[in-house]
């Protein structure tokens, strides 16, 4: 199918919900998607830091094959091996006690899970959230999310149950934190909103306020877990133990999958009929899971993001431009902010029209999520392309 016809198509049968680039592809390799224009594109979107491992890797698809000629799904009425298998995985990973894990089918659905476990852990009526921050589009993780573009048309979803703290700011944290509060939900770093990072002094603060408190702090790894900053999750680059993770986008390879992870405890409150999923950890995103966790291990792929990150981060700050303003980010999840809306949308046009993929995010940042498995050459070549599009 040509791109006209999928975009004649789309225009007639989908939701009309999502601002779309002019483009669709057949196929992808490694860090190559490869357009129905028959063009070659280098890919440092991810599919919004999912495809961590590049597309149709071995490994991976292997392990969904093998899996599909099996069994895809199997209802949480039963034991599920691949869901078993799983967790152990990421209890290995986890920093902590965190060892006990529930699966669901997205990040929004994960942290609607963890919202609901810390208010039945805690018995307690509020929840803290960053300004700016994301988390999610259904009611719970809506609310969570403190920006009014996302939240305006869907009150009536929302509860009444939310406050606001400015992220990176303890004092503001402090001013709001009550023995009410159920949980405190935070990005390790704030993706949607530009790739905004806080200091390691702010997350132990937030830590040390949770624990006088006896408030559920969650880590929400959307988008930071399984490798993308250069450590297994964002937060252990703040030193912190959060109570709960939540993860989902890097975890499956591309299939859909989200995880909560907690401790022992607070997981004994979720005994059954108190919360649930159909799809959650079926057979087939389990395996593709084990899959992406053992070839990270294998291929030391999480340190080759703090390697490679920390090299890309200085190369950018390098780039000699009134029209940049700030480089932020932490390994491969980086923020190149422009001097507008208008600059970044431009430098996006430049390097699609040169056959390479970014993303701007919060209108005015270039947003770089690439495979973490990004050699040193598709790097450079983004940075050169940058330079040209700014000159």
């Amino acid at each position: 199918m040509d791109f006209n016809e999928v975009k004649a198509k789309s225009d007639r049968y989908l939701f009309q919900n999502y601002g779309r680039i002019p483009l669709s592809f057949t196929h992808g390799r490694g860090c190559y998607l490869y357009g129905s224009d028959g063009r070659e594109y280098l890919d440092l979107v991810a599919g919004i830091a999912v495809n961590s491992l590049g597309y149709a890797h071995p490994d991976v698809t292997r392990a969904i094959q093998e899996q599909a000629s099996k069994m895809t799904h199997v209802s949480n009425l039963y034991y599920v091996e691949q869901q078993a298998e799983l967790a152990e995985r990421i209890a290995s990973i986890t920093p902590g006690e965190l060892d006990r894990t529930l699966f669901c089918n997205s990040g929004a659905e994960a942290n609607e899970g963890a919202l609901k476990t810390a208010v039945r852990y805690t018995g307690r009526t509020k929840v803290l959230a960053a300004l700016d921050g994301f988390h999610g589009r259904t009611s719970a993780a809506m609310g969570a999310t403190g920006q009014e573009s996302i939240q305006k048309s869907f009150e009536p979803l929302i509860a009444h149950a939310y406050d606001y703290f400015r992220f990176g700011d303890l004092e503001s944290v402090k001013e709001k934190m009550t023995r009410d509060v159920a949980a405190l939900i935070v990005e390790p770093i704030q993706g949607e909103s530009g790739v905004h990072t806080a200091s390691a002094e702010f997350f132990r603060g937030v830590r040390d306020l949770c624990d006088d408190n006896g408030t559920v702090m969650i880590a929400d790894e959307v988008q930071t877990g399984i490798g993308r900053t250069g450590e297994w999750y964002g937060i252990q680059n703040y030193g912190v133990v959060p109570d709960i993770i939540t993860m989902a986008k890097a975890l499956g390879g591309g299939t859909p999958i989200g995880a909560v992870t907690t401790t022992d405890a607070i997981s004994s409150v979720m005994t059954p009929g108190t919360h649930g999923t159909t799809f959650g950890g079926n057979p087939l995103v389990c395996a593709a899971g084990c899959a992406v966790i053992d070839t990270m291990r294998r291929d030391g792929i999480v340190e080759h993001a703090k390697d490679i990150g920390a090299r890309w981060m200085a190369d950018l700050k390098a780039v000699d431009s009134p029209k940049i303003k700030e480089v932020r980010g932490c390994g491969l999840i980086i923020g190149v902010q422009m001097d507008s809306a208008e600059t970044a949308s431009a430098v996006q046009k430049y390097c699609r029209d040169n056959g390479v993929l970014v993303n701007v995010a919060h209108g005015g940042t270039i947003r770089l999520i690439p495979p973490l498995i990004i050699d040193d050459g598709q790097k450079d070549r983004f940075t050169e392309l940058l330079r040209e599009a700014l000159n």
